[in-house]
């Protein structure tokens, strides 16, 4: 079938003329909105990805450690408490981190990569605030240098093991999707950004 150029712009032109005067009887058939839309609830995403900077305490050739690392969250249940939004989430990831210079030598260095899993309880405490508490275990490798023969107070650290995971943090969330997040806890405390 062969349609002319003036038979579409007439079909056209009556398409539009009929889209415009139904559609504000459809608008108005379907009734006007129930205020506005509900909040969103902060503890249901369906995952946290948060990368960040770590610091690791002393005790490795008695110096302080420093790296990054990456934390995954997955919530697996919601509103525990009914009054406050929260959530409960397994917590997994990885630190890299470089520990150097012991207290009576600069030839020793070590660096260890820690492997840490745990439960973490997520409270929603305010719009912007969130608090959370983990509790787990982590498993570390260390890759360290000798040092010097007999050198004093710079005896090679374990460099595989198991240790408990326990801390606590905050998050301040900077929008529906993204927070600033700050991590208290043993072996490590990190500091970071979450996108949820």
């Amino acid at each position: 079938m062969k349609v002319s150029s003036r038979h579409l712009g007439r079909w056209l032109v009556t398409a539009a003329s009929l889209a415009t005067v139904c559609a504000p009887a459809i608008t108005h058939a379907q009734g006007p909105a129930e205020g506005p839309p509900p909040d969103r609830d902060p503890s249901a995403y369906p995952l946290e990805v948060e990368p960040h900077f770590a610091f690791g305490a002393g005790g490795i050739y008695t110096a302080s450690g420093v790296g990054a690392g990456l934390r995954v969250s997955i919530p697996l249940v919601s509103d525990l408490l009914h009054a406050v939004p929260d959530n409960l989430a397994i917590t997994f990831g990885g630190d890299l981190l470089h520990y150097s210079d012991c207290y009576y030598s600069n030839d020793c260095g070590a660096n260890y990569l820690l492997l840490p899993v745990g439960a973490q309880w997520n409270v929603f405490v305010a719009r912007r605030v969130s608090l959370f508490a983990e509790a787990g275990v982590f498993v570390f490798k260390g890759f360290f240098n000798e040092c010097a023969p007999n050198g004093p107070g710079c005896s090679a650290p374990s460099d595989f093991g198991l240790g408990p995971l326990l801390g606590v943090g905050v998050r301040v969330h900077l929008g529906d999707n993204v927070s600033f997040t700050a991590r208290l806890e043993y072996p490590t405390m990190t500091l970071g950004v979450s996108f949820l």
